[in-house]
């Protein structure tokens, strides 16, 4: 059994403040980290009302809360989920923890309490919501920032494209076309690292978010097919998807981002042979693999390819030019963990790699003749020029890009109603029963979205007058869309072949049904 000896001893160690009070509230001990703590001898306090160490206004509610513990007495945290305070000899203020323990002395029962000064933790606690709400704010400014270097940054970009494009189709002298070829190049590829860079800067502040859905992959295909066809021939390259009839759950743009990354990079770094995307059921998952018969990466190489810029050998690649940053598979990786789907990859140098994606299979039955998303590009753009029969409307808040469309699609033979707002298409469109078009920026001022255009629009004329979303929040776009058959999309910024193929495809009466 311990002496009494000891027991002081060990009180007087304790890193805590420690009091002990008897029935009527008066300290009958002290120790030495008391007097440290709140600035009194221990002469002054012993014999006191334990009162004396709390702030005045707290005084008579203590004196009730003591009353009802000596009834109930037993090991608790004082005042659980309130904010402690006590009182310095100075008449300072301090915030603190405090622990009650019953001792048993005969009749009467004796409570300890130690106390702890907690002023630092709470200085801690309070700078870390202080740290987080500037988080949030800075994360708040870099998503509204995001949201308008989306818009606001493309636009020049848009600009020079279709400025471009309008030249090339109005000069004709070889070394003026060379210097435009030129400068067509160095636009998409400001354009390329201007997505890519966004992408990743959308990611990481977590403004992108899975919207999952039941898909079928056969209409992503078919969109993937006619983005890249042209691409693929060009390299004397040949390109193939199947989707065998695969329909997945997950984010319909999200893996269409994924897959046209992957693709692009395959196509990019195949010298012969073919690019392959095959949809194969494994489970109750579908599996993407993208594969193709170019150079392949070395062993040492294939824990780096996902890093921000890093690509593998440069001198490898057919056309042994720079083409991009690096940036594509760090996009991949980055959209593929957002997904939950995993993504891995099988190279051999020399002879080809295989990058497989996992998302799961989906949840219900398909109708086979249900309607699929449209297609963001046309098939073809070897379709004859517009010959001056075609109206189209023009809505764009930006006076430079709404400028340069106008320019390039009267170039290309159009009629054209350029306009700035919603309220201005409107009122447009009464006196425009001819429209047989309608090209939008998706994100417009004053709130309003080229979808509310189309809409409207379509409304007034009482037909669903075809339409062209442009647009570089493809994700959100995408969802607006639905099924809609006489709707389209393109992402800025818009290449110029581009957006004249797919109006004249779009254009191209209908076969009569058999």
């Amino acid at each position: 059994m311990l002496s009494a000896e000891l027991g002081y001893a060990v009180l007087e160690a304790a890193p805590d403040a420690i009091i002990v009070i008897d029935a009527a509230g008066l300290i009958q001990f002290a120790n030495s980290r008391v007097c440290v703590l709140f600035g009194h001898s221990r002469e002054t306090l012993i014999g006191r009302e334990v009162e004396t160490l709390l702030p005045e206004r707290f005084r008579r509610q203590h004196s009730a809360h003591r009353a009802n513990y000596a009834r109930t007495s037993r090991v608790r945290p004082m005042g659980s989920g309130l904010d402690l305070v006590a009182r310095r000899s100075d008449g300072s203020e301090f915030p603190v923890e405090i622990s009650l323990s019953p001792i048993p002395s005969g009749r009467e029962v004796l409570v300890a309490a130690a106390i702890r000064d907690v002023t630092d933790h709470k200085q801690a606690d309070a700078a870390l919501r202080r740290a987080r709400a500037e988080a949030d704010q800075a994360n708040q400014a870099k998503s509204r920032f995001l949201a308008m270097a989306s818009h606001d940054l493309r636009q020049p970009l848009q600009s020079l494209a279709l400025l471009n494009g309008s030249l090339r189709r109005l000069v004709h002298d070889d070394r003026a076309l060379d210097a435009l070829e030129q400068q067509s190049t160095a636009i998409e590829t400001m354009s390329r690292l201007l997505n890519s860079l966004l992408d990743i800067s959308k990611l990481e502040s977590g403004a992108v978010q899975p919207h999952l859905t039941d898909f079928s992959l056969s209409a992503l295909f078919a969109d993937l097919l006619a983005e890249f066809r042209e691409v693929a021939r060009d390299r004397g390259l040949t390109l193939v998807l199947k989707a065998n009839g695969a329909r997945a759950r997950s984010d319909a743009a999200l893996v269409g981002q994924i897959l046209r990354n992957l693709i692009g990079n395959a196509l990019k770094y195949t010298r012969h042979g073919e690019v392959q995307v095959l949809a194969r059921h494994e489970h109750d998952m579908i599996c993407i693999d993208v594969h193709d018969t170019g150079i392949g990466i070395p062993p040492d190489q294939l824990n780096l390819i996902f890093d921000e810029f890093y690509q593998v050998g440069m001198e490898a690649i057919p056309d042994g030019t720079r083409d991009g940053y690096g940036l594509g598979l760090s996009i991949v990786r980055r959209l593929a963990r957002l997904l939950d789907a995993p993504l891995s990859v099988d190279s051999t140098a020399g002879q080809g790699t295989t990058f497989t994606l996992m998302i799961p299979e989906a949840r219900f039955v398909f109708d086979a003749n249900s309607p699929h998303p449209p297609q963001s590009h046309p098939p073809s753009t070897s379709l004859p020029a517009a010959d001056g029969k075609h109206h189209v409307m023009l809505v764009e808040d930006d006076p430079g890009v709404r400028n340069a469309t106008r320019i390039f699609l009267t170039a290309e033979g159009f009629r054209v109603t350029a306009l700035a707002s919603l309220d201005e298409a409107t009122a447009a469109a009464r006196g425009a029963a001819d429209i047989d078009v309608i090209v939008t920026d998706y994100h417009l001022g004053n709130s309003s979205t080229g979808t509310e255009v189309i809409a409207a629009l379509r409304t007034l004329l009482h037909r669903d007058v075809k339409a062209v979303l442009v647009t570089g929040d493809t994700a959100a776009a995408i969802r607006d869309l639905h099924t809609d058959a006489n709707l389209r999309m393109v992402r800025k910024p818009v290449n110029a072949g581009e957006l004249a193929g797919l109006l004249r495809h779009f254009l191209v009466p209908s076969p009569p049904a058999p």
